[in-house]
């Protein structure tokens, strides 16, 4: 689960850093895609995503939800974990491991969705 560098402050993760408290869970959500060996190996995939979900368990994270998806993406994951970095590293592994590819994307609950919005320049036009 790869965060972006853009919804960072000051190295330090976005959201331990505003107002919304220090050492909230970050939210990602993980679209996979299965590789050739992922698919070749499809009767394993059950017993591969629980020990992924151990793997993020151990690393601080929580698994909100794994679904298998129809269209461009085979699974999709929501999780929480501490912080970017250790998402990344997570992604990383998933990746390493050769039977999926993953697209991550940062997630904003409605609270910090509320906060980021109230922080957009109100003359962004002009200012560019």
């Amino acid at each position: 689960m790869v965060g972006s560098a853009a919804w960072r402050t000051g190295g330090i993760p976005f959201r331990d850093a505003n107002t919304l408290g220090v050492g909230r869970m970050v939210t990602n959500i993980v679209l996979m895609s299965f590789t050739d060996k992922g698919v070749v190996d499809i009767k394993n995939s059950p017993r591969r995503i629980a020990e992924a979900t151990r793997l993020w368990e151990s690393m601080g994270g929580k698994v909100l939800g794994v679904y298998l998806t129809m269209g461009e993406y085979d699974l999709v994951a929501i999780g929480e974990g501490p912080d970017e970095q250790t998402a990344a590293k997570f992604a990383l592994a998933l990746s390493a491991a050769g039977t999926v590819r993953t697209t991550s994307l940062p997630a904003f609950g409605l609270d910090e969705a509320r906060h980021i919005v109230e922080g957009v320049p109100e003359n962004i036009v002009a200012a560019v």
